[in-house]
């Protein structure tokens, strides 16, 4: 099986590749990335089929879809801030990247493509837990690309009959998520702030909560998806049914690590919502094998990474 993986140089990009490649299942795992947001770096020792170039770039796409069996489309600019700094950039790359990539896998005869939207698609809508049948009410430009995102696969499913799936990502998190740049998700600023010495900044009072997600939990449950082509003609969270408050975040932190981190709270963040928790039913039906990791299991192997981390940037720093 060939698979191609666009936006694979970045977090769960590069987490997947790795996952299909353990596998041993995949004859080509071909990865696609503008590296604006991605890394080369995270893809050392893999061997991957890595093609440098934009989504919206047709040539590029064209290239990297030949003789392609399922397409994991995971390329976009993340982050509800960054949207809200630079919405026309979040809407090009998300929502028109998503219709050149599902445009040229038809063109090229793709049989499945696997599309990332997110649980900010949900927005202002209070429910607990959220359904995938429940209403959206989006809060951001991100938000909005994501409900895009989702729409233009389902509309291609029904027009043209390509499998497709969309997964709506809740908070995803694990080893190998950047901690170092401004709109870094939260798990990996909280844990290199605690490592560091420093502060961990929390936006309002710390009561909203998240369904975090490990990224091995995502990635078993992409790969049983395209091992088995599955499809859906409705849009399936991929998260767990957890509910977990910054606040509770920071003292698990704190509990692996057996030390105290500082708080730091500032004003709210426009965009952000509450409160998200997965109905967790759909995915769970499908995916019957696939065994979420604990909260605390995941942290403890992704605070053991960025230690190890941290020993290899003070190393390059005295060398």
């Amino acid at each position: 099986m060939k698979v191609l993986i666009t936006g694979g140089a970045g977090f769960i990009g590069s987490n997947l590749s790795k996952h299909f490649l353990d596998s041993n299942q995949f004859e080509t795992v071909r990865v696609v990335d503008d590296l604006s947001t991605g890394s080369r770096k995270n893809l050392t020792g893999l061997d991957v089929e890595f093609i440098e170039g934009s989504i919206l770039d047709k040539s590029i796409l064209t290239h990297a879809m030949e003789e392609i069996d399922s397409v994991v489309h995971l390329g976009a600019i993340p982050s509800v801030p960054r949207s809200i700094a630079h919405p026309v950039r979040s809407h090009d790359a998300n929502s028109t990247g998503t219709l050149m990539v599902l445009e040229a896998a038809r063109a090229q005869e793709v049989e499945q493509v696997i599309v990332a939207s997110s649980s900010s698609v949900y927005g202002s809508n209070p429910k607990l837990p959220k359904h995938e049948d429940d209403w959206t009410r989006p809060m951001s430009p991100y938000a909005v690309s994501k409900l895009a995102t989702e729409g233009y696969a389902l509309a291609y499913q029904a027009a043209y009959g390509l499998k497709t799936l969309a997964f709506r990502f809740f908070n995803v998190y694990g080893p190998g998520q950047a901690a170092d740049h401004d709109y870094a998700a939260v798990i990996p600023k909280f844990i290199d702030a605690a490592l560091t010495g420093r502060s961990a900044q929390i936006y309002g009072d710390g009561t909203q909560s998240r369904d975090f997600t490990y990224v091995d939990t995502v990635c078993q449950v992409i790969t049983e998806a395209v091992l088995n082509k599955r499809y859906s003609n409705a849009p399936m969270n991929l998260a767990f049914n957890t509910n977990t408050t910054l606040l509770e975040l920071l003292d698990e932190i704190e509990n692996i690590l057996g030390q105290k981190v500082e708080r730091q709270h500032r004003e709210p963040r426009r965009g952000d919502v509450k409160a998200s928790q997965a109905d967790s039913t759909s995915v769970s039906q499908m995916f019957p094998n696939v065994r979420p990791t604990k909260l605390s299991d995941g942290l403890t192997e992704t605070i053991s990474w960025f230690k190890k981390e941290l020993v290899t940037r003070k190393g390059l720093e005295n060398g």
